[in-house]
């Protein structure tokens, strides 16, 4: 008879406003790691603020789950789904530190695709610095990078970032799920 422990699932479990403070926290630790690892100082506008956070966790659209290996919550997600044109956003998503290189980021990254089956377009952004991040949006989870933000091309409608490795710059990224039709 074969056994089988729930331990290793990745689920989702969608997030309320009673877990803002420990969602903030847990992802503001995570996000610091590779600062850490960077540049041995994590720069306050560096990671996401609280305020910022709770704006992500708040916004038209948001849906925020914890991310779960077994029953244990090692990370979180929000997302920006748009019914009406299926081009979905990654806004947010962290693992903790302690998960890193067991592949959890990888299913979770799965478990979001299968519930929102109906996405045309994944688009998300990442820090150039992050290699880390990088490898696991293009290599692991088939994104491609379109565009890159730079003092020639800045992000819009947000502030450059001072104190941030390689001056801010970011990538985006998109994953096309299918065409439109």
């Amino acid at each position: 008879m074969e056994h089988h422990s729930g331990d290793n699932r990745v689920t989702l479990e969608i997030a309320d406003k009673r877990d803002l403070p420990a969602f903030k926290q847990e992802l503001r630790e995570a996000f610091s790691v590779a600062l850490m690892d960077e540049i041995g100082t994590v720069p306050d506008q560096a990671i996401p603020s609280g305020d910022d956070i709770e704006e992500s966790f708040t916004a038209p659209g948001a849906a925020t789950y914890h991310v779960l290996l077994g029953d244990r919550r090692v990370g979180g997600v929000v997302l920006t789904i748009d019914p009406v044109s299926h081009r979905n956003s990654l806004d947010l998503f962290y693992i903790s530190p302690r998960q890193h290189g067991r592949g959890v980021g990888q299913r979770a990254w799965r478990a979001i695709e299968a519930r929102y089956a109906d996405t045309k377009v994944w688009q998300t952004f990442t820090p150039y610095f992050e290699k880390r991040n990088i490898h696991f949006y293009v290599n692991k989870c088939g994104f491609r990078i379109v565009e890159y933000y730079n003092a020639h091309n800045p992000l819009p409608h947000r502030p450059p970032l001072e104190g941030m490795p390689d001056d801010g710059d970011f990538f985006r990224f998109e994953k096309i799920m299918r065409e439109a039709r």
